[in-house]
């Protein structure tokens, strides 16, 4: 069961491809649907946070990245500067 379903939250990225939130913007990151998704402008860091308005557990996450446009230095981070994870993803398009 997703919390992204079940609460209210704010998400921001850090950017969006060519500025075309039309076509790639943050609304794709949670569609479920394979033929959409967000993409960044090039460059570094690239960045997605999530903001809920009350004290929420999470207990893991999955990411899906385009096979070629994997991240290289990833982590999370709490209360927006605590870094709790390191994580490396593959360079594949499945869930991991």
């Amino acid at each position: 069961m997703s919390i992204l379903q079940d609460r209210k939250y704010t998400c921001r990225v850090s950017s969006t491809l060519n500025r075309d939130t039309k076509q790639f913007g943050k609304k794709f990151l949670f569609d479920n649907r394979e033929e959409t998704c967000w993409n960044s402008d090039q460059g570094s860091p690239q960045w997605i946070s999530l903001e809920f308005p009350e004290c929420t557990t999470v207990s893991g996450f999955a990411l899906q990245f385009q096979g070629g446009f994997a991240g290289k230095e990833c982590y999370v981070e709490t209360e927006g500067t605590l870094k709790v994870l390191d994580f490396y993803p593959e360079d594949s398009n499945k869930i991991q």
